[in-house]
């Protein structure tokens, strides 16, 4: 009765990791997708697909020498309403690091 009890609160805990894991992921997703909103606006650019895509994670240290989680999304915008061009957007957290756009539509 025991393990199973524990087995079970093992399972319970792991559930509970993943969900707060999958959250803090949906969280800085949404802010890099407000991020390349506003920075598109500011650029007179048009977003395209309006939405950014994961492009990966790194760990990175921060100026006090802790190590942080460091996101990066890419995103396509348009200057001319033809050619696509790809920004890209780094977050710790929901947090801005970066965030670009490359120099002329190609």
């Amino acid at each position: 009765m025991n393990e199973d009890l524990l087995l079970l609160v093992l399972v319970a805990a792991s559930l509970a990791v993943a969900y707060k894991v999958w959250h803090v992921a949906l969280d800085a997703r949404e802010s890099a997708n407000r991020i390349a909103r506003e920075t598109c606006s500011g650029a007179a650019v048009q977003l395209l697909d309006d939405t950014v895509a994961f492009a990966g994670f790194r760990l990175a240290r921060d100026p006090r020498g802790r190590r942080r989680l460091l996101r990066t999304y890419t995103f396509d915008y348009t200057a001319d309403g033809f050619e696509r061009a790809q920004g890209f957007i780094v977050l710790a957290g929901r947090h801005l690091e970066a965030v670009g756009l490359a120099g002329s539509p190609s």
